[in-house]
């Protein structure tokens, strides 16, 4: 039965997250679960909710030259390689999700992507040196939220890379195609453990994001990359609050 309220909501989640860098399973997850979906339902939807949002939106991406996702491309060396140090954290996640208080894990996730978004203003005007170190800590970290929670991985990832001085329109698809990644790794483990995974919902999630996810890719074509970068540090603190009322809402 198609349903008017996931499409709208699957359509700008996606639209944000395509266009910012990150948001889909922050903001989706607590809303699913407000809408009366269990937790343990609502995480394995998202994220293969999302590898299919996050393969089109690299498409998008490369198709308008946001990014060079070509194969031996420095754009790809970096997704690649942050996408394969997130397994780390979310094949670890994935266990850890079912023997630590989830309230505990949403809070240090909330305050944490708000403090990358205060950080990102304080720094808006500086630019840092590229550590391989840092974003792949970053990664890890990052790709441990998403297997706990179903979100958190964008906002850290997109803001730790900005910070570490890649350009913002470059972020956004490296961090769908790193996403990409940890999502498909973690629905497969949550299958294998033998949850419930509602498809008709996912398929409610894909009808209405992925064309959110083509829109979004063309708007960050043509966005002044000074704004962006304010625009996406703005959205990652919004995100972070919306975790921590999240904690409320369980």
């Amino acid at each position: 039965m198609f349903n008017m309220l996931i499409f709208l909501i699957a359509f700008i989640c996606g639209y944000l997250d395509s266009g910012l860098g990150g948001g889909y399973g922050t903001a989706l997850s607590p809303i699913l679960i407000l809408m009366g979906y269990k937790p343990v339902e609502v995480i394995p939807v998202v994220l293969v909710s999302q590898l299919m949002t996050d393969v089109v939106a690299c498409l998008v991406h490369h198709k308008v030259k946001n990014v060079d996702l070509h194969f031996k491309s420095d754009h790809f060396k970096i997704a690649g390689t942050i996408g394969a140090f997130s397994l780390i954290g979310v094949v670890v996640s994935v266990f850890v999700a079912i023997s630590v208080p989830q309230w505990i894990l949403t809070l240090y996730i909330g305050i944490l992507v708000i403090g990358m978004g205060l950080l990102m203003l304080l720094a808006q005007d500086k630019v840092f040196r590229f550590s391989w170190k840092k974003i792949l800590a970053l990664g890890t970290i990052a790709s441990f939220n998403k297997g706990i929670s179903g979100g958190g991985f964008g906002p850290l990832l997109t803001g730790g890379q900005v910070l570490s001085g890649i350009d913002v329109k470059n972020v956004i698809g490296m961090t769908a195609f790193a996403k990409a990644m940890t999502c498909l790794v973690g629905f497969i483990l949550y299958f294998m453990m033998g949850k419930y995974i509602n498809w008709h919902l996912i398929f409610m999630l894909w009808i209405g994001a992925i064309p959110a996810v083509i829109g979004a890719g063309m708007t960050v074509k043509y966005i002044n990359t000074n704004k962006l970068k304010k625009y996406v540090a703005f959205f990652i603190i919004i995100l972070g609050v919306l975790t921590l009322f999240k904690i409320g809402g369980k």
